[in-house]
Parts: structure tokens; sequence; C-alpha cells
């Protein structure tokens, strides 16, 4: 008998979001939408994953490039993307970068903005490389391991640099996307429109 293979708390946040469908994915495309207080700010990209092309659209403007290739023309739009990827498939950055950084689980910790106990999955990037080296973040979620809050830290700082909601969740092409994360207040939000999988 096979034993069945144990998973890490990463590794079943990332499964509870789809990674598995990940292999049979061409290419996506979404447009990343920043709302805070009466100011509006969107860019749209085009990832083709298999050729590791990206095609960045903002402001009327259209640039591709190959990240296998990023220059230093070119590390502002690349940061742009890596930031916008990381917010729509956070969860998969849990298997993609797990050499990367280190992790803590723990229960019964009470959520920054429904006040509930939930999980909390702590992960601490490294201090190498990447474009934000030495970053944290504190996932939330419940037993079914689908995020619902989350907390980023810029360089592992005790207090939190953004708080938001994981929610509008859609399962598109196999993956479970959360399409909006707000701020307790509802001042600030990004959103995922146009998102498409292939």
């Amino acid at each position: 008998d096979q034993v069945p293979e144990k998973l890490s708390v990463p590794e079943h946040i990332a499964r509870a979001h789809g990674f598995e469908q990940w292999s049979k994915i061409e290419k996506i495309e979404f447009t990343f939408n920043v709302d805070r207080d009466t100011t509006h700010f969107e860019r749209s990209w085009v990832w083709n994953i298999q050729k590791q092309q990206v095609t960045a659209i903002m402001n009327g403007d259209t640039i591709s490039y190959s990240r296998k290739a990023v220059d230093s023309t070119l590390q502002d739009v690349d940061a742009g993307f890596i930031n916008d990827k990381y917010w729509l498939l956070a969860p998969y950055n849990l298997i993609w970068d797990r050499d990367n950084f280190t992790y803590e689980h723990q229960e019964g910790s009470v959520s920054p903005i429904a006040n509930k106990p939930m999980h909390k999955l702590t992960i601490v990037y490294g201090s190498e490389g990447g474009y934000t080296p030495g970053d944290a973040y504190d996932f939330y979620f419940e037993d079914d391991y689908i995020i619902k809050e989350w907390v980023f830290r810029k360089g592992n700082q005790e207090e939190p640099s953004t708080v938001t909601t994981w929610e509008g969740y859609e399962t598109i092409g196999g993956l479970k996307i959360s399409k909006m994360h707000k701020n307790a207040e509802d001042t600030f939000s990004i959103s995922f429109t146009d998102v498409s999988v292939r």
C-alpha cells in the first residue's frame, strides 16, 4: 500500500486554490485594478506561460518582453508584473517560492479584519534575490485552506504594510481566484477584471 504523501500547510493551500491544474495552463490574461479613495489605476497583462512571454498594457502603451531576458530598461515593468501576478496567484507562490522562504503555522490566530479565530501561515522571504527581499506575509484561512485575509509586512517589520480580504472567488480554468481584496475601511481595494485562462 502506498502511504499518502503528507502535505505541508503551504501545499494544502496551493492545492485548495487549484494548483494541480496549473501545468495545463498555457496563457493567462488579467487586468489589475487599484482603487484608493477616489483614484483608479489599472494595468493589463498577457502571460504566455510556456514561452515565458509577457505583454503589459498600461496608459495606452503595450510592451512585450521575455521573462528570460529582463534588462534594466524592463525592470520596472517586470516588477509590476511580479507584484500583480503575486496578488492574483499568491497561493501558488507558496509552492513556486518554497526554497526562498521560511514559514510558521499557528491555529486560533485572530484575523485582522473579520476579527475571528483562523489558521495563520506566516512566510518570510530570504534576504537575497527578488525585487522585495525579506518581506513577510501572514495568510489567514479556515479549515478548507482557502485564504480569507492576508497581511503584507515589508521587510518583516511588525507593523502591517497592507491588510486586505480575499473574496469574490471564482474558478476560472480550474484555478480558484480571488477577484477582490479590500481593506477594513473599504477605502482601498485591489481587484481583477477580464481574467481569462487558456
